[in-house]
């Protein structure tokens, strides 16, 4: 159970990565709303589940993270800035040609496992590593985050497949299910319900969580079984546009190229939606 102390420093850390979002939205723009969507996932995961540091980026026996859903790098970039992975002031070059900090991760970036682009291949690129894991005797986790509308790629599924087959419980899928694939729900457009009756027919041990909350995702995420020969699939239901009320939910705020003043009025509305969040599950937590 996550103490008071580790749940606020959650909830800070993720703010932060939030005002990063904010801030890469500007000057050329960036997938903003699924980006804060899938904010405290990262900021969950790097904090309090993955053995991986700056100093390990290269060790075989680390933990592999792999950003499938590639368009929500800013979610990924302002984590490593909080933890210490990248510096501040390179978020700064977002979009410039003088570094590699743009619209999908590049593994120029300390840190960065993989490079995407196309959605649908880091899972198998996922499953080889896992694979290699495993033949090689070690005790690696690899942890795989895609997104709902992600899942329309039949690649994924044939890789489900694969990772059943080959009994990869080493392996951990992540679907951040905030209900929108590009500008449109995903319901309405193919619908991926039952997802997870789905995944568990794929082989999958799968449990469904709330991608906003750190108690919760602690939870899942701390009794997880790596030795029950079966990959596992995690549903973390998650809101488009999450701490802005104004773009939240909002298919037409998808991606978005804000100016330097309404990047300020946001700021604003950020820091009021996380500070009645913060306020709220500090009472629960009491």
């Amino acid at each position: 159970m996550l103490q008071p102390e580790a749940l606020k420093k959650l909830q800070g850390r993720a703010l932060k990565v939030r005002e990063h979002i904010l801030r890469m939205s500007t000057d050329g723009g960036c997938f903003i709303g699924a980006s804060l969507s899938c904010a405290d996932l990262v900021v969950y995961l790097y904090e309090k589940f993955l053995q991986v540091s700056p100093d390990r980026f290269q060790d075989p026996q680390r933990d592999y993270f792999l950003l499938s859903k590639g368009h929500d790098v800013p979610a990924l970039y302002g984590t490593f800035v909080e933890m210490g992975y990248l510096p501040k002031e390179r978020l700064k070059n977002h979009l410039k040609t003088n570094d590699s900090i743009y619209w999908h991760p590049n593994r120029a970036i300390p840190g960065v496992e993989f490079h995407s682009g196309s959605l649908g291949h880091l899972l198998s690129v996922g499953i080889g590593i896992a694979m290699d894991c495993k033949m090689r005797g070690q005790k690696n986790r690899v942890v795989v985050l895609v997104g709902d509308g992600e899942l329309n790629e039949g690649s994924c599924w044939e890789a489900l497949l694969v990772a059943s087959a080959y009994r990869l419980d080493n392996l951990v899928v992540i679907c951040d299910r905030n209900q929108f694939q590009a500008n449109v729900r995903t319901e309405e457009l193919i619908p991926l319900e039952p997802l997870a009756q789905k995944l568990e027919a794929f082989g999958c041990v799968t449990r469904q969580v709330n991608g906003h909350s750190f108690e919760a995702m602690d939870s899942v995420f701390s009794e997880m079984k790596f030795d029950n020969g079966k990959p596992k699939a995690v549903i973390a239901d998650t809101l488009r546009g999450k701490g802005l009320p104004s773009i939240q939910e909002r298919a037409d705020r998808w991606f978005c190229n804000f100016t330097a003043e309404e990047i300020q009025s946001l700021m604003k509305e950020l820091h009021g939606e996380s500070l009645a969040t913060i306020q709220s599950e500090a009472l629960i937590v009491r």
